[in-house]
């Protein structure tokens, strides 16, 4: 899977405001790491450095060893889950679920075969794959916005406050769930959240930010 490094990582806002100082962080391979603090504190932010979402300042970011400062999102193998699901309305939850494969040209039987062992794994029936995103409650949604990253095998899985649309019920079964998939599938896991309960029951370390560092 991944190893993931941050040495001396910084995030300059334009008027000097600093989002991320310094920052120095190693995450071993197929670790469940959670990044906790305070709104503001440079935890998101990080994570879409990490991504490729948001350039880098200064320092360097590996994964596997390879520098990504300049590797492209598409091109850094990883997956990133959204507090908001990021689902495209008009499309049925399979099509969600295999976008990206269709877009990287993937044959169809194997698109197939990956969309439903990640529905299989988390829970999504074959009459929810023809449904809408807008015909599923909050859990439901997160979980095809965690099969649609499922599918692409990444070596790497980033979560950006997944959870905290959910009302307390639901949030508390999905942090189960999401604990469970890091056993099977046993892969690097990034996990950011304001909510210090969630991180000291699914980390294996937590990462405590403040001030950008």
């Amino acid at each position: 899977m991944a190893r993931v490094v941050l040495e001396n990582v910084c995030k300059i806002y334009p008027g000097g405001v600093k989002a991320v100082d310094h920052l120095n962080l190693i995450i071993d391979d197929k670790e469940f790491v959670v990044l906790v603090g305070p709104s503001g504190c440079g935890k998101s932010t990080t994570l879409r450095m990490v991504a490729g979402l948001e350039e880098i300042s200064s320092g360097t970011i590996s994964i596997d060893g390879r520098v990504v400062n300049d590797v492209p999102p598409k091109d850094r193998d990883i997956a990133m889950v959204f507090q908001n699901y990021a689902l495209y309305p008009h499309m049925t939850v399979y099509k969600n679920m295999a976008f990206g494969l269709m877009l990287r040209k993937y044959p169809k039987a194997e698109i197939d075969a990956r969309v439903r062992e990640a529905a299989q794994i988390l829970g999504i029936t074959d009459e929810q794959l023809q449904r809408k995103p807008k015909a599923l409650s909050g859990g439901q949604r997160q979980r095809v916005a965690v099969g649609r990253a499922i599918v692409r095998k990444p070596k790497a899985f980033l979560f950006d406050e997944p959870l905290s649309n959910l009302d307390a019920k639901m949030r508390v079964q999905m942090r189960t769930e999401i604990s469970k998939l890091h056993r099977r599938l046993n892969s690097t896991m990034i996990y950011v959240t304001h909510d210090q309960v969630e991180a000291m029951t699914m980390g294996d370390r937590i990462v405590v930010m403040k001030d950008g560092r």
